[in-house]
């Protein structure tokens, strides 16, 4: 569905370049060819390197392209991704796309594979059997690259452990862990963690 979107958006853009140039003659046939090149292949990239990290049609549904480690995608990455559609294409109608998906558990297509992305529910990040989405919290102190990405991965196995493990795996990042407040806010380790993983996905959004 988000593909169907996104291509009926491409081809509106696609018509009013074709309309809007090709009163120039020659040089509009001209521009209206590098315009179709540019809107086929820099619309996914400009859009996932956006605030929101989808376009418009995944977030229309919800969807939002990251990295593995649940940090924002890169500029490689989304090009290697979008640069990898036509290998999915052949032979024909994504045949070698769908197949790819098949064969892996993450059900990556071959793009995803390669650059090292997933493309995620934005509301992705929740804490494992918690009442309530858990509360934003800034961390102790500030967070490393490597520590960032190690939060959100955490946070994105929320419904892969059990809560003790979930729990045990949270104390290990106590150095970082807010401390603990008034009544009613978060007071274990792992609902302040995730407060932190929120933390930071509000700061990518």
């Amino acid at each position: 569905m988000a593909f169907l979107l996104d291509l009926l958006i491409r081809v509106g853009i696609d018509i009013g370049l074709v309309v809007l140039l090709g009163t120039l003659g020659g040089l509009g046939g001209g521009l209206i060819l590098l315009g179709l090149f540019c809107v086929e292949w820099l619309y996914p990239i400009v859009f996932e390197l956006s605030r929101w990290g989808a376009t418009p049609g995944k977030r229309a549904l919800g969807l939002r392209v990251v990295m593995d480690s649940g940090l924002p995608v890169t500029p490689a990455a989304s090009f290697t991704r979008n640069l990898l559609r036509v290998a999915d294409f052949l032979p024909l109608a994504y045949a070698f796309g769908i197949v790819t998906m098949l064969l892996n558990r993450e059900c990556k297509r071959l793009g995803d594979l390669a650059a090292g992305t997933l493309v995620v529910h934005t509301e992705a990040v929740r804490l494992h059997d918690a009442p309530q989405p858990a509360t934003s919290l800034a961390p102790a102190r500030p967070l490393s690259a490597r520590e960032q990405a190690a939060i959100l991965s955490w946070a994105g196995r929320a419904q892969r452990l059990t809560p003790a493990r979930f729990e045990e795996l949270a104390q290990l990042a106590a150095p970082v862990l807010p401390p603990l407040q008034a009544d009613g806010a978060p007071r274990s380790a792992a609902e302040r963690l995730a407060g932190v993983a929120q933390w930071l996905m509000g700061q990518r959004s």
